[in-house]
């Protein structure tokens, strides 16, 4: 079993780093997943018998790494499905991206277009059937003149299929090791990590913010270590 690493927990929610290449649900490959990774460490740590509850409310990539909240009891995974639907979940994640961006921040706004058949998103014209919008914005942390890199930081403003991926792809700045839509990093990890995540809690109503920064040491992230 996956070694967990646990950021915070209580009895209604627990927040975890998803490694990267893990999924976040049980999918046809029939490989270990971050449901099922999660369920075993409540189960062994609290000896509970029985099934263990726990509710998915948001997903990750399966090649993407960082942090992920799940619901403990079923009210708490409706108050944050809910709170996900309103917007009021902060999803923070940093990339490095191909080339070097002309501005050091900025928003993106696209229509994507998801192709069910082929796992992949689109930018496509707005009036296309089931167009959906997709904004982001981003600004820049660090340069890597050397390599042609940059490093930044994006807030999603909605949750689109492959959304950030995609996105940067269609601006000419592709993410570093993106194996679907990159032409940087081929073969390696994909430098895409959920870092910050900022949340209403489903009982006490506090606002809490949990951080989880990547292996710097990684192919790609590498190259922004001072």
């Amino acid at each position: 079993m996956e070694k967990l690493k646990v950021i915070y927990e209580d009895n209604q929610i627990i927040v975890v780093e998803k490694k990267p290449n893990i999924p976040s649900q049980a999918d046809k490959t029939g490989d270990i997943d971050m449901l099922t990774i999660v369920k075993q460490y409540i189960k062994e740590k609290y000896n509970k018998p029985g099934e263990v509850y726990l509710g998915l409310v948001h997903r990750l990539d399966r090649p993407v790494g960082g942090i992920m909240v799940f619901a403990r009891t079923s009210k708490a995974a409706s108050r944050l499905s809910n709170t996900i639907r309103e917007n009021k979940m902060k999803k923070t994640y940093l990339a490095v991206v191909d080339g070097i961006l002309e501005n050091k921040k900025g928003i993106m706004e696209d229509y994507l277009h998801k192709d069910q058949r082929n796992n992949i998103s689109k930018v496509v014209d707005k009036n296309k059937k089931n167009a959906k919008l997709a904004k982001l914005d981003y600004q820049v942390l660090k340069v890597s003149e050397k390599n042609k890199l940059t490093l930044v930081e994006i807030n999603l403003h909605t949750g689109r299929h492959h959304q950030i991926r995609v996105q940067f792809a269609n601006s000419g700045h592709s993410l570093f090791g993106d194996q679907k839509y990159g032409i940087r990093g081929k073969g390696k990890q994909i430098a895409l990590w959920a870092y910050k995540l900022t949340l209403i809690h489903p009982v006490s109503k506090k606002e809490l913010t949990f951080t989880d920064e990547p292996n710097w040491n990684n192919p790609g992230w590498g190259n922004f270590i001072d």
